[in-house]
């Protein structure tokens, strides 16, 4: 018996599909900018440590109204991979974020 995706069809689901898929698109561009390869077997670490950074402000910053919409979960989550490579001694330079200013501040506020 063939198993039906209903999940797919929850707005709500495919709205986060949207935004992870968004979100791997730029963090593989980050990457390619920055020279890193994809099979890097210290990417497992930054990325993990990058989701946890996501998972703790994202929704925060939606309630605050610092983050609207896709483009903005975009940004927290690139800030925070970037944040994860920083610690790992990898440079990201600050020309490669997308600029928003409100997500920065919030960001320095809130992953002390």
């Amino acid at each position: 018996m063939t198993e039906v995706d209903t999940w797919g069809r929850d707005p709500q689901v495919r709205y986060m599909r949207g935004i992870f898929s968004r979100i791997e698109s730029a963090q593989n561009e980050l990457l390619l900018k920055l020279s890193i390869e994809p099979h890097n077997e210290r990417l497992r670490r930054f990325r993990e440590t990058a989701l946890r950074f996501f998972e703790k402000t994202w929704i925060t910053a939606m309630q605050r109204g610092i983050a609207e919409n896709e483009d903005d979960a975009v940004v927290i989550y690139l800030s925070c991979l970037a944040r994860a490579l920083s610690m790992g001694g990898i440079d990201v330079p600050a020309g490669l974020l997308p600029g928003n200013a409100a997500i920065e501040k919030f960001l320095k506020e809130v992953l002390k």
